[in-house]
This record gives structure tokens, C-alpha cells and sequence, in this order.
């Protein structure tokens, strides 16, 4: 039986007994209340409030100009609908890097300003300070590792991370460290399946893959990319589950038409 139907809140702790068990843990973004809601009623474990709410919200082409402020407000509406799922919030850029005393701050902030349940920090060893700041004031980290969209100048690149001996080195201790720090869970973001899964053995902690192949503990995929919203992003590690773009394209064209032809509203929807 899965731990998911017996329980009434997914917890760190829910995470840490699935990995135990071989459970695979299910992880998809949520930005808004009515989203949130399905995917909570749906049975999700972690809905994650991605800062990739700048990108498919906002219409930014980085991760980057999000604020905490617009953060706070994403995961607000997304605790009022979430019942069970557990709610994890993205550190946006700039609210934690370099400082583990503003860490500690913008993670205090989400908490309380929002409801959520964890936060999650991008980075390895240089952000253990400020992880294990955060987790001194009872807040759950989630780390972030492999390709971390927050460093994209940095990088220069969306392509695959960790493929050379150093990289992938250095990803191995990251988590180790990660996991010292205190996190409860990484994310590992595309990097070679062989590389998570060495990784995801050499942890206690649940890893949650997104382009790294199966060997992870979860997954986790960008809601509207798995439900086709983004028409023509189509990275080789996403499965989309529908094509609501042209669903519901069809559907504005076809309401426009009704209104054009005088068609709607009709006798039913009338008082």
C-alpha cells in the first residue's frame, strides 16, 4: 500500500519513510489556487512553487527576475488549496546567495507570509552556511543540484550538467554535504542517469530527478509543460501528458465564434 492514501499530510518525514520503502516520490509545480488544487486533489506528494513561476507566469526568459515578494504571493495561493500535498517554495535569486543571514531572513519570510512547508536553495557546498542557518530556525531545506537555472550566466548553457569526471565529482560531494548541512531532499536536475543514481545511493536522503533519468527517488516535471501549455518546448526528458494549448485555443476560437454569430449566450443561459 502507498504511504501516499494512508497518511493525511505528506511531511519530510512521509518523504523519508517512501525512499525506505522504494516508494517513488511524485513532484509537479504549482504557481495559483486553482492549479493547485487540482494537482493536490489528484494525489501529487510535493508541489513545488518553482521560481520557474518567472518563466511560464511572468513571460521572463530566466529564472532570475523574480522577486521574494512575488514568491510569497505564488505560494500563498498555492497553501490555501494544497490539503496534503507537501508545499515547497524556491529562494528566489539574490534572497539568499552569499548571506546566510538574508537566507535565514527570506526563508523566515515565506514561511510565515505564506503558510508553505519548506523551501529549497539551489547550490552545493557553498550554500551548507545558509542551509544549515535555515534549518536552525525549524524550517525543512530542499537542496538543488546538477543544472541550476538561477546560474544561467554562469553556465552559459542549458544543456547537461556533471558529464566530465570534475563536474560530476564535485556533484557527488555537493550532496554529501547537502546532506550534512541538513536537507531533506535534493532535486538533480538534468545530469547523465548513471551520475543520479550513483548519487541517489550514496545518500539517505530522497533525491527528486527532473532530466536525470529514472534511478532518482522522484520526479518532477514543470505543470505546464506536462500539460502541453508551452507549445514547442519539448526537452527530451519531458513527457507531455495533454496538449492543452491547441485544447483550449480551439475552445477561445470556438467561444469567439458564438459571440460573433450572436449564438452566445442562448435561451439556457439567460435569466
Amino acid at each position: 500500500m502507498s504511504v501516499n492514501s494512508v497518511i493525511k499530510r505528506i511531511t519530510t518525514n512521509t518523504l523519508q519513510d517512501m525512499k525506505m520503502r522504494g516508494e517513488k516520490i511524485a513532484m509537479l509545480t504549482s504557481y495559483d489556487y486553482s492549479m493547485a488544487k487540482i494537482v493536490d486533489d489528484a494525489g501529487i506528494d510535493v508541489i513545488l512553487v518553482g521560481d520557474s513561476a518567472s518563466n511560464v507566469m511572468a513571460g521572463h526568459e530566466t529564472t532570475l527576475p523574480i522577486t521574494l515578494d512575488q514568491m510569497i504571493y505564488h505560494a500563498a495561493s498555492v497553501v490555501r488549496a494544497a490539503k496534503r500535498s507537501l508545499v515547497v517554495v524556491d529562494l528566489p535569486f539574490g534572497s539568499y546567495q552569499g548571506n546566510s543571514k538574508e537566507a535565514l531572513h527570506s526563508a523566515i519570510r515565506i514561511m510565515k507570509e505564506s503558510g508553505a512547508h519548506a523551501v529549497k536553495l539551489e547550490g552545493g557546498q557553498e550554500i551548507c552556511e545558509s542551509v544549515a542557518r535555515i534549518i536552525t530556525a525549524g524550517i525543512p531545506v530542499m537542496g538543488h543540484l546538477g543544472l541550476t537555472p538561477q546560474s544561467i550566466h554562469k553556465f552559459g548553457t542549458y544543456t547537461v550538467r556533471a558529464k566530465e569526471e570534475a563536474e560530476a565529482n564535485k556533484l557527488k560531494a555537493d550532496i554529501i554535504a547537502l546532506q550534512e548541512a541538513g536537507c531533506f531532499a535534493t532535486v538533480l536536475e538534468k545530469i547523465p542517469a548513471k551520475l543520479a543514481e550513483e548519487a541517489t545511493a550514496s545518500v539517505k536522503i530522497p533525491t527528486i530527478g527532473i532530466g536525470a533519468g529514472p534511478g532518482c527517488d522522484g520526479q518532477v516535471l514543470v505543470i505546464h509543460d506536462m500539460l502541453g501549455l508551452n507549445k514547442g518546448f519539448k526537452p527530451r526528458f519531458l513527457r507531455q501528458y495533454l496538449n492543452l494549448f491547441d485544447e483550449i485555443n480551439g475552445a477561445v476560437k470556438a467561444y469567439l465564434n458564438d459571440v460573433k454569430a450572436g449564438d452566445f449566450p442562448g435561451e439556457k443561459e439567460q435569466y
